[in-house]
């Protein structure tokens, strides 16, 4: 039996998300503004307390559901744990925090109390949120170098031009897209669908419409590093 004297009581646990999208022309994170102490009116990551009876990833799809109406992300993964036993005030609570991923193209419907912020300017936030969201930023950044995770945060079917903006925004500088285009063919993650762009405004020849072969996640480089160009 254990010692009552040292025994521990049951740590409170949560699960987080980082939902990251590419919106007007930035990387951003959806944050909801807290209605009550501690931390009141300052923004915070969705999430909420872990149920019994479901999984972490369970646990955060579903409240996401039901917080945020984010129904189709395309992409979620765990990101890390965080349990600094003073992450939050009163009662030791570990963390699980999920990176997810919303494609440009999605404009979920979202509560009054929330909204979308860009990550290299952030509002006030509650707890260890910003670290948190800090973390995501650079998983993602991370994993656009060496997997073919790129297909959440693009649509279905998109221009080379518009998916070096996506690059662009979420790795905080200028992408050439004919190096995007050449590296990405070179390892298989896109194909032409053989359909245009409409013309814009101005007119010109239309642009090749290209889409990723897998909208699932794959490894596909280990070994590669995208670098932000030289000065």
């Amino acid at each position: 039996m254990p010692n009552r004297s040292t025994a521990h009581p049951q740590l409170a646990h949560e699960v987080l998300a980082a939902v990251l999208q590419v919106r007007a022309g930035s990387l951003r994170v959806l944050l909801w503004e807290r209605g009550m102490e501690p931390h009141a009116h300052r923004w915070s990551l969705p999430g909420g307390r872990l149920g019994g009876d479901e999984s972490v990833e369970d646990s955060i799809r579903r409240q996401l559901a039901e917080k945020v109406d984010v129904r189709q992300l395309a992409h979620v993964e765990q990101l890390a744990v965080f349990s600094a036993p003073d992450r939050v005030p009163g009662p030791r609570t570990i963390a699980t925090a999920f990176l997810g991923l919303v494609p440009s193209d999605n404009d979920p419907a979202l509560p009054s109390d929330t909204a979308w912020h860009p990550v290299d300017t952030l509002p006030e936030t509650a707890f260890d949120h910003h670290a948190i969201v800090l973390r995501a930023r650079d998983r993602l950044r991370a994993k656009l170098s060496y997997t073919n995770i790129g297909f959440a945060l693009a649509p279905p079917e998109f221009t080379v031009s518009a998916l070096r903006g996506i690059y662009s925004a979420t790795l905080g500088y200028r992408v050439s897209a004919t190096n995007l285009q050449r590296v990405l063919s070179r390892r298989g993650l896109l194909e032409a669908t053989g359909e245009t762009s409409r013309p814009g405004r101005a007119g010109g020849r239309p642009a090749a419409l290209y889409r990723f072969t897998c909208r699932g996640m794959q490894v596909t480089d280990p070994f590669a590093v995208f670098r932000p160009p030289s000065r």
